[in-house]
């Protein structure tokens, strides 16, 4: 199942479950249970927008990972430069050139 259909049916049934608090709240009053049952709800909604955020984030992680893991291997040699190389080259943090 992909994630944009579960997205789906989980906004559907939190739409659902939206309904069936105002419903209670219609047929029992407002009372402190009947709050308590639409705060809950809202406390959902809530939360569930706050998953559609976390999902974005997640597929971008997700994508990330995957090219990060088929990117290939730069070898890096272990020798050392020739210093003629790395002449008139500023050191970074240090703020001057090294001579």
């Amino acid at each position: 199942m992909s994630t944009g259909t579960e997205l789906g049916q989980l906004h559907q049934l939190i739409a659902d479950l939206r309904v069936c608090a105002k419903s209670l709240m219609s047929t029992y009053g407002e009372c402190p249970a009947t709050r308590r049952i639409v705060n809950d709800a809202d406390r959902v909604i809530n939360s569930i927008e706050r998953v559609d955020i976390d999902i974005e984030e997640l597929e971008l992680k997700r994508g990330l990972g995957e090219s990060a893991a088929r990117a290939p291997m730069i070898q890096i040699p272990d020798f050392e430069y020739d210093h003629d190389f790395w002449r008139d080259v500023d050191h970074e943090g240090i703020g001057g050139s090294r001579r």
